[in-house]
């Protein structure tokens, strides 16, 4: 089965990004907007449990964070993709490092770009429109996040938490 590890913003900034995704992401019907924090990957019952386990102490060890979404980006020339930049903190970045030790797959393919997904396979010129549009509009939202959440792809495509877990910092 397919899991992947997101964290899900305040429902005001679910909202915003909603209002543009209905129009321009085709997977707005198959998870809520979020951060994603480890990509998708397969695992089995087993292997999943205790991946879980695994979670829990991870976010024993980390502290709730802040997101500061600070604008509108692209992902051109590689996809057509708009996002909300989440601005890098130490936090989140301890965070998904610790998401990435060897336990758990070791580190990702690709840099991490914190973003929430606003507009996803879009024409070359209904990017270009949509981008300009989106960026003078702008955004500036600041919010904590203090969980995350273990994810499952159902049979239809949407995504589903398999459990959640509160970042404590307590054993930090």
């Amino acid at each position: 089965m397919k899991y992947g590890i997101a964290a899900f913003p305040s429902k005001k900034l679910q909202d915003l990004a909603n209002s543009y995704r209905k129009r321009y992401d085709p997977h707005y019907e198959l998870i809520t907007p979020h951060i994603t924090l480890k990509g998708p990957f397969e695992a089995d019952d087993t292997e999943v449990k205790a991946m879980a386990e695994e979670l829990a102490n991870i976010a024993k060890r980390q502290k709730p964070f802040r997101i500061h979404a600070t604008r509108v980006s692209t992902f051109t020339p590689v996809t057509n993709a708009l996002y909300f930049k989440i601005e890098p903190s130490k936090e989140l970045m301890d965070l998904h490092e610790d998401l990435h030790s060897d336990f758990l797959g070791g580190m990702p393919d690709h840099p991490f770009v914190p973003h929430i997904t606003i507009a996803q396979k879009l024409s070359d010129s209904e990017h270009a429109d949509v981008y300009g549009q989106l960026k003078m509009a702008g955004i500036d939202h600041e919010e904590t996040i203090d969980r995350i959440h273990l994810l499952y792809q159902l049979e239809d495509g949407s995504w589903t938490v398999y459990d959640t877990f509160r970042l404590s910092g307590d054993e930090a």
